[in-house]
């Protein structure tokens, strides 16, 4: 059983990495322009804003942050962006449903957008003001590196790096692994095509980007810093969720405590980190939990997109943290009460 969790943990963290990696390469491609969303007086903001937040992974958090830091977004907006936003965690949920995954996403921005302008008409009607504080985040500039160097892509090959090497030898270990159904799906369907697609744009942009941005990109920031934490809060949740359903009833204790998983999934999310929310994640994934503790414990989560906040103001941080528990804890109840009647 521990080996099928592992092989389990290995996939999952597969198929997040692989759309981490994309995510990026989109990201340094298109850097700036969605800037132009801010010309906006009004809505627009708040849009950009919930758009940012629900980009998986954390750098749209991240930029919203440094955003409102330097007094270009509102409270409302941050409020709305943490809401929308999973973090890491929302890798995870499109690798394991993706339908609900889209689903829960498009929730959390209609409840994003609503809770942010609600925010920021309350604090303006008691005259409430958020201190501006300038520290050193700077959004995501221009890179001074190609993402497709046509003339330099056979040279890098010839005179491949360590580095290049080992991320092209995992792809290919991976995409293999899937292909021949060791790890993710037993036959060939719609989802293993789908991850054998994807693999393959992965292993092209490992394959044919400049040095400097696998470097600094791909292998500092995805590798180093997210994948052995996924990995292991994956493989982590996993055996929870076993031990617990094999040997605790977890099952029958959480349908007669449903109010109380509610408010635990709200209070998990508080902590500011990537990796507690998944335990709700396999939960979901394995039709334990309902969906209301999911939505709940995703309303007050944000994965660590408030970790910058955190390091500059802690009261603005627990400000927003609080809106947006009271929110969860809202949301959550009103759809409890719903679905009991």
């Amino acid at each position: 059983m521990l080996i099928e969790l592992i092989y389990q943990s290995l996939f999952i963290t597969g198929i997040v990495a692989i759309m981490m990696l994309v995510i990026e390469y989109i990201n340094v491609l298109t850097q700036g322009a969605w800037q132009n969303g801010l010309a906006g007086k009004k809505i627009t903001p708040y849009l950009v804003a919930i758009v940012l937040g629900a980009t998986p992974g954390c750098l749209g958090a991240f930029a919203v942050v440094a955003m409102f830091s330097h007094g270009v977004l509102s409270i409302g907006a941050l409020v709305a962006t943490m809401i929308a936003t999973s973090g890491d965690e929302a890798f995870v949920m499109l690798a394991m449903f993706p339908r609900d995954a889209l689903f829960l996403t498009g929730a959390l921005m209609a409840i994003g957008l609503t809770v942010g302008l609600l925010t920021d008409y309350v604090m303006k009607r008691l005259n409430i003001k958020m201190d501006i504080f300038c520290p050193d985040l700077a959004l995501h500039g221009p890179d001074s590196c190609r993402c497709f160097p046509r003339q330099d892509i056979i040279r890098q090959l010839r005179e491949l790096s360590p580095v290049r090497g080992i991320l092209m030898g995992v792809l290919m270990l991976f995409l293999f692994g899937v292909a021949s159904g060791t790890v993710g799906p037993q036959s060939w369907n719609s989802i293993r095509i789908t991850i054998i697609l994807s693999g393959a744009i992965a292993l092209f942009i490992v394959a044919t980007v400049p040095e400097h941005f696998l470097r600094e990109h791909l292998w500092d920031h995805i590798v180093l810093k997210h994948v052995h934490r996924i990995f292991l809060w994956t493989l982590g949740a996993l055996v929870v969720t076993w031990i617990a359903t094999g040997y605790m009833q977890l099952t029958e204790i959480i349908q007669g405590n449903a109010l109380t998983i509610i408010f635990i999934a709200g209070l998990v999310g508080v902590i500011p980190e990537s990796g507690p929310h998944l335990i709700f994640t396999t939960l979901y994934a394995q039709g334990i939990i309902p969906f209301v503790v999911i939505l709940t414990s995703s309303i007050v989560q944000d994965g660590h997109g408030m970790l910058p906040l955190l390091a500059h103001s802690r009261r603005q941080f627990l400000v927003v943290k609080l809106i947006n528990l009271v929110a969860g804890l809202a949301v959550g109840l009103i759809v409890y009460g719903i679905a009991r009647l």
